[in-house]
């Protein structure tokens, strides 16, 4: 390994990206460069699809497994409660701040503002519907493995705002340190560790990691435009972008998802 990735590739982040992303405690101290966190952002993401995987298996070994709406709400409430629901918080923050004001500054008022609006609970209450039938749907077909997938591109594609996206405001942030110090570096790295996973799962995980950037760089756009930069919430509305629209695109198969996944379908 080069001394330039050696530099880029801290243990000492992970330990920065778990508390900063989830609740799970991690052994080991901070590094005081945020951006040292960011390689290790789709590893938590995988961590976390990991323990919702771990959590529908255990839920197959029930006696009333076939109750799979409650199954989705138990593992929509554990990523919730892992998560802090962190990012629900910034998209709901950045749903108000779109609710008719064309001003940039007012909109950063707004997503600061602690009090949710109108467009906030609204947002939140579609996002929560969404992700509760896709889970339903990924469960009944038996195919909620692509948790692993969807959750560590989800958290990669916030790496890829960080490093190509300036901060917007102007004050501190809980954001600012992780943008400050984002490299090329961390994102090379970031998307080679999502993309291996990728690879795993076949053709199709190819075409998540593509979708995955393609909702992303059409949201960069819309940060760069309305907002000039980006912020915590709007990485937390990227994490929920993404990961609703992959749980939904992998729900609509259904059954006919595992045809495709993996390499062995090919030969």
């Amino acid at each position: 390994m080069s001394q330039g990735l050696k530099e880029v590739i801290l243990f000492s982040g992970i330990s920065t990206a778990f508390r900063t992303l989830t609740i799970i405690p991690w052994p080991g101290k901070e590094n005081k460069d945020l951006s040292s966190a960011l390689p290790w952002f789709p590893v938590v993401g995988l961590i976390l699809g990991l323990i919702l995987y771990a959590i529908a298996r255990v839920w197959m070994m029930i006696p009333f497994r076939e109750w799979w709406a409650g199954a989705a709400l138990l593992i929509l409430g554990c990523e919730i409660w892992l998560t802090r629901g962190l990012h629900l918080d910034g998209l709901a923050d950045w749903a108000d701040s779109i609710g008719g004001f064309r001003q940039r500054e007012k909109r950063l008022a707004i997503m600061r503002d602690a009090n949710l609006g109108a467009f906030g609970v609204l947002a939140l209450i579609v996002v929560l519907m969404a992700k509760w039938v896709a889970l339903e749907r990924l469960l009944a077909s038996g195919a909620f493995i692509w948790l692993l997938v969807i959750f560590s591109l989800s958290r990669n594609m916030m790496v890829e705002l960080m490093t190509t996206l300036p901060y917007a405001r102007e004050e501190e942030g809980m954001a600012r340190g992780f943008v400050k110090g984002a490299s090329p570096k961390h994102r090379f790295v970031s998307h080679i560790i999502s993309l291996a996973l990728c690879l795993i799962f076949g053709p199709v995980g190819l075409l998540f990691f593509v979708l995955a950037g393609l909702v992303t760089w059409l949201f960069r756009r819309i940060c760069r435009t309305q907002f000039g930069g980006i912020t915590g919430d709007l990485l937390g509305t990227a994490n929920e972008m993404v990961e609703i629209c992959l749980l939904i695109i992998c729900a609509l198969p259904g059954e006919k998802i595992h045809f495709y996944t993996g390499w062995a379908w090919i030969f």
